[in-house]
């Protein structure tokens, strides 16, 4: 494990309750925060992850590092030829994150990102009941509070809520709706200067005819609402990451498996057995691109085209 943080606790606690995986190396700039996570794991705790690839014995390796430091390391992983399961957001920039599907795809290697929303059952749900109905509209949110971590106000650092946090939700978007050719996103103008976006409002248009909003805003103190939702002809289907509401009535809830089956296709695919790895980093370099117009479109004031 390359970083000791939340995300990087959550994986570890999973991976730990598999019989056929050892953790066997805990990493991060913060000494004391690896050898908190290690201690929990049985496992050496490392003050940097070339010490921990010097080490050697890995067979794979998580990468849940902040935004602004991924790059390097999955570079200096992939040199060794040891497969990656990468934390979102992919990167600050398109071309960091490019360089690093190049490597992968160039090697072979198996790869993963952590959309874990694509493990949800509701989500099956939800494509068996838009069959044959494409969607017209398409509305995300992400209302939240600013998340307890020094970085992540900073745009330099996190790359601003809609790369960080709404990537999910532009994930499932991709899923349920299909590929953004063109994207406009409106900041709300800020009170604090050197600040990500505190409020943003998007159009996007899909390449099948589709319209959508994003909505976006950490000035809450709480987590208000955070999904999609999405209409087409007689129906609209409302998802989050525990529930499914259908036609603003019947309400489903998700299993709650999807955290732990991520993890479980990725050890599958290093183990070279039949692997339901629903997001290759190639795949996540997608939402990855989307999330990044969003993020140049407000910086820049004018719409982006996507290609495709």
């Amino acid at each position: 494990m390359v970083g000791a943080g939340n995300v990087a606790a959550r994986h570890a606690e999973v991976l730990s309750g598999f019989g056929d995986v050892k953790i066997v190396g805990i990493a991060d700039t913060d000494p004391r925060r690896a050898e908190t996570l290690a201690s929990k794991h049985d496992s050496p705790a490392y003050g940097g992850y070339t010490d921990l690839l010097e080490a050697g014995g890995l067979d794979a390796v998580y990468v849940c590092v902040p935004p602004f430091a991924h790059g390097t390391p999955e570079l200096d992983i992939l040199a060794c030829d040891i497969p990656l399961f990468v934390e979102k957001p992919l990167s600050l920039d398109l071309a960091t994150a490019e360089k690093i599907a190049d490597e992968i795809d160039r090697r072979g290697l198996p790869s993963a990102v952590g959309h874990h929303w694509r493990y949800l059952d509701i989500l099956d749900q939800a494509r068996e009941l838009l069959a044959g109905r494409p969607v017209r509209l398409a509305m995300g949110h992400w209302l939240d509070k600013v998340p307890p971590v020094g970085w992540w106000l900073d745009p330099m650092m996190s790359g601003g809520q809609t790369v960080e946090q709404a990537v999910h939700v532009l994930d499932l978007a991709r899923l349920l709706v299909g590929e953004v050719s063109m994207v406009h996103a409106v900041p709300a103008e800020n009170r604090v200067d050197g600040e990500i976006d505190h409020a943003t409002a998007a159009v996007m248009r899909f390449t099948d005819g589709a319209t959508g909003l994003l909505a976006t805003t950490c000035l809450l103190r709480h987590k208000h609402r955070v999904g999609l939702e999405v209409h087409a002809e007689g129906i609209a289907l409302d998802l989050s990451e525990t529930e499914l509401v259908v036609d603003g009535e019947r309400q489903v809830q998700d299993g709650g498996k999807a955290k732990t089956m991520v993890d479980r296709a990725f050890v599958d695919a290093v183990q070279g057995k039949e692997a339901d790895v629903r997001a290759p980093y190639r795949e996540a370099l997608k939402t990855h691109r989307l999330a990044l117009a969003l993020a140049r479109s407000a910086r820049e004031r004018e719409p982006v085209m996507l290609d495709g």
